[in-house]
């Protein structure tokens, strides 16, 4: 099961996703990491083919990297993605810039980019669009600092008791990060 969720709100990006690592029917890992930290205020998150995914998350997050150390200077969300070889990757890349706020892009395997208030990938992903679409009000959500918001407790809920309730898994485990002004703060909670 591959599943990315990001939600874009006023001074913040809230993204999670699921860590089993699976090839077709076949479980092979419960704790697989797929969000990867570019720079102090930038999130990729990645799923798709097992050995693209590290290796295109690993290229971008050194090309980052090195851009820092060149010039000094983060590079924006958006300028994240100077690829000249394809992948087999979807991607979500959440960000705070201190000029433009926070960002949230789509990126499918085709290459098509987009900025979106909320976005998914993976199996759940037109269930988590369709209750999205339906519920998502930027102005009604705020963060609570503590906990988790409860907006997207509720999407995950959905997501649990739609997609993941008949295929076994008993405890499924969605870590979330937050980016904001201040950095990348990590949230992590199991959706019963």
């Amino acid at each position: 099961m591959e599943y990315l969720i990001g939600i874009q709100g006023p001074d913040y990006v809230l993204v999670a996703a699921d860590t089993v690592a699976a090839s077709s029917i076949v479980q092979m890992k419960h704790d697989h990491d797929k969000m990867f930290k570019m720079s102090e205020k930038i999130l990729l998150l990645c799923v798709g083919e097992a050995g693209d995914t590290v290796q295109f998350a690993e290229y971008i997050q050194k090309n980052v990297q090195l851009y820092k150390m060149r010039n000094g200077d983060c590079l924006s969300p958006l300028w994240c993605f100077c690829l000249q070889t394809p992948y087999h990757v979807n991607l979500l890349l959440a960000g705070y810039d201190d000029h433009e706020g926070p960002a949230l892009y789509y990126m499918d395997y085709l290459a098509a980019l987009a900025k979106a208030p909320f976005a998914a990938h993976g199996y759940g992903a037109f269930l988590t669009l369709s209750v999205l679409d339906r519920y998502y009000k930027p102005g009604k959500i705020s963060i609570l600092r503590v906990q988790p918001p409860i907006f997207l407790l509720r999407v995950l809920d959905w997501f649990h008791l739609w997609c993941i309730k008949n295929t076994g898994v008993k405890r499924y485990s969605f870590p979330a990060r937050l980016s904001q002004n201040s950095g990348v703060l990590k949230v992590s909670w199991h959706s019963s």
